[in-house]
């Protein structure tokens, strides 16, 4: 067999070499042009503002496009991308616009109106730059578990590939744009509130180092579509918003299942069976293009070539989930279409980063079963790249893709991780067996008391490392404040399941274990009844008692901490200079700023009433995670006064708030927030 797949490159890579971009599509334009009134000028067909992005739409040329142009939802086979035109929005208008991202296209930040105008126009879809080859990718996946068959860009389309003047190239994509064939039952239209989380998060992650998407603008609308927030039968009329996502590819794991036969437990396919002649094609196209030091050493034995792939793609996903792990941030929906195939963060949708350090912690509000969990991150997404390798047979077989992802996942991943914790806690002289279970144990010491994962962190920079207890004291005074209340952990274990109903599943349990399987989980069930245990005992603590207890497990651990602070003292030999590159080495790897969901909560409902200066406020924030010396405020939380525990979340946000800063601890109401 792996004679039969040895093959020249040169042959298929002569697809790859850049042709004459062809002409957008004149129906896109007259519909563009019928929404929104051409700006005037000398450079009315470009923008002054926009000027000659240099388009090179090198995928269209390397990988097979559907001959239809049909934009409404269907099966598309023997293709990757179907051509697409944007659906017009009424009344385009900047939301915001991020600096740093739109410089990757050779752009400046628009600022004048007429500028902001001129951004809205074409990253809206209403007007097409010229170059521009809009187009929907088609993919699969595998979604919490099931395989799902055809999916693909159902609210996204692929403008095409600019290249800078340093000869990078960037995929620019319209997320939100409206239909293509992928749509399925939706209408390819996102709103104003999961927009600004995409557009914020995206350069929020990138500013934290952290691999992933970029975001360039946000644009919204007079448009507007139904949408049931909670699934809970109250629909409401939000705002079309379109976010513009920048990546070198947006094509993901997902890609390579267009292939997969029948699925045995779902019955569902790819689009693109027995298709092995695309799936070379679209090794050729990655590899060559975003790997290419791969093909320059593998240039004449394809299982070689791509085994080096897939170990590539494989070390590059354990270090983007182990930066993850390391700030506390949950993705939410890790399917494998939503795993990118060079090792980006992607798709940003019900994610969240961790405020209370909680390990089974779930961001996405569907996730009924926990399978997307924080601490579930690692093992799922080593489970994804098993799907991405049964995708690569028989260009790869699974004899040598299987012991490739055993041997190196687990080790890069824990490589990096530990890694990254020792810069998180300072640890820069000395590499120790010991620093695993002093990362446990401060993990553990977070558990039990509720601590703020950033916060906690960002605290540990200023532990004195001297051996006086007034210093001491003081210290755990500082990270008692940073420890859940005892009203958050009532919110937290509050049960949430009726009695009768809680007796009813536990019977159903014993006597009917087929029907419950279909209603429940056992793990569910058990996390409940840990929830009524831990609400019971809650009820008979004092605030001061619980203090003391979590002061005590600091104690416990900061004293561990001290005894490694000190080794590292000894190899650096003058304490005054190792105390300087401590504090920097950990206030550059632990964020004082992150996009809690309070934040983004909070500048949503800004933008939904026409303010949109609070997520530009929030953006600018997030440019900048590691700054010690920003002091911003936000109307976070509420008035000192108002104690009301477990009121919703709407009506928390309406009571009255005080300013504090967005390093605060979130307020009570943020743990009432639900993102599905």
């Amino acid at each position: 067999m792996a004679t039969a797949l040895l093959r020249s490159n040169s042959r298929r890579l002569s697809r790859l070499l850049p042709v004459p971009v062809s002409r957008p599509f004149g129906s896109m334009e007259a519909a563009a042009a019928a929404a929104s009134s051409p700006p005037s000028g000398p450079a009315a067909e470009a923008g002054l503002w926009l000027g000659a992005l240099r388009f090179d739409n090198r995928a269209l040329r390397a990988l097979p496009l559907d001959p239809s142009e049909e934009n409404g939802p269907r099966p598309v086979s023997g293709a990757c991308f179907s051509r697409v035109r944007p659906t017009p929005v009424r009344g385009p208008r900047l939301v915001a616009a991020s600096a740093p991202a739109l410089e990757l296209l050779g752009l400046r930040e628009p600022r004048a109106a007429d500028e902001e105008a001129e951004a809205a126009l074409y990253f809206s879809g209403n007007r097409l730059p010229p170059g521009a080859e809009p187009a929907a990718h088609c993919y699969c996946g595998h979604q919490f578990g099931s395989f799902a068959g055809q999916l693909g860009d159902g609210a996204a389309l692929y403008l095409g590939e600019v290249l800078n003047l340093r000869g990078e190239r960037w995929e620019i994509q319209l997320k939100g744009a409206g239909l293509t064939p992928f749509s399925r039952q939706a209408d390819g239209r996102k709103v104003l509130r999961s927009s600004i989380r995409e557009f914020l998060c995206s350069e929020a992650m990138f500013h934290l180092g952290i691999p992933t998407t970029r975001a360039g603008t946000c644009v919204t609308s007079d448009s507007e579509v139904i949408r049931d927030i909670f699934y809970d039968g109250n629909p409401k009329k939000e705002r079309c918003t379109i976010v513009l996502r920048i990546a070198p590819t947006f094509i993901r794991f997902g890609s390579f299942e267009i292939f997969k036969a029948t699925d045995e437990y779902t019955g569902r396919k790819g689009p693109s069976v027995d298709r092995n002649d695309i799936r070379i094609q679209m090794l050729d196209y990655v590899i060559s293009t975003f790997y290419p030091e791969i093909l320059q050493a593998h240039p004449d034995n394809n299982v070689q070539r791509n085994a080096a792939f897939f170990r590539e793609v494989t070390r590059r996903t354990a270090r983007m989930v182990a930066e993850w792990q390391c700030v506390g941030f949950c993705h939410g929906v890790l399917n494998t279409d939503n795993m990118s195939i060079v090792g980006l963060t992607i798709d940003y949708g019900p994610f969240g980063f961790m405020d209370r350090y909680d390990p089974e912690h779930i961001c996405n509000g569907s996730d009924n079963t926990g399978r997307y969990a924080y601490n579930k991150q690692p093992e799922i997404c080593k489970w994804n790249l098993g799907k991405l390798a049964e995708a690569l047979v028989p260009e790869l077989p699974l004899e040598i893709s299987i012991p490739i992802l055993e041997e190196e996942y687990e080790a890069e991943f824990e490589r990096h991780y530990l890694q990254t914790m020792r810069k998180k806690l300072g640890l820069i002289q000395l590499q120790l067996d010991d620093d695993n279970k002093l990362v446990s144990d401060l993990l553990e010491t977070m558990r039990v008391t509720g601590a703020d994962f950033t916060n906690t962190f960002r605290l540990l920079s200023s532990f004195p490392a001297d051996s006086d207890p007034l210093n001491l004291e003081e210290f755990l005074d500082k990270i008692s404040k940073q420890c859940a209340s005892l009203e958050e952990l009532k919110v937290a274990y509050k049960p949430q399941m009726d009695p009768r109903q809680l007796s009813m599943m536990l019977m159903l349990a014993q006597s009917n274990p087929q029907l419950f399987a279909l209603i429940g989980t056992k793990s569910n069930i058990n996390k409940e009844l840990e929830r009524i245990e831990q609400f019971s005992k809650l009820q008979q603590l004092t605030a001061s008692e619980l203090v003391s207890r979590n002061k005590g497990h600091w104690k416990d651990w900061l004293q561990n901490y001290r005894v490694r602070l000190e080794k590292e003292m000894e190899q650096f030999g003058n304490s005054d200079n190792w105390s300087t590159e401590h504090v920097k080495i950990m206030n550059s790897n632990n964020p004082k700023y992150i996009l809690r969901n309070y934040i983004a909560q909070n500048a949503i409902e800004a933008a939904e009433n026409g303010d949109f200066m609070e997520v530009r406020k929030v953006l600018r924030l997030l440019e900048k995670p590691y700054e010690e010396d920003l002091e911003c405020y936000n109307e976070a939380t509420e008035d000192p006064e108002v104690e009301e525990v477990g009121a919703a979340a709407a009506e928390c946000s309406s009571a009255p708030r005080r300013r504090v800063p967005y390093s605060s601890k979130p307020p009570l109401w943020a743990s009432e927030l639900c993102v599905t």
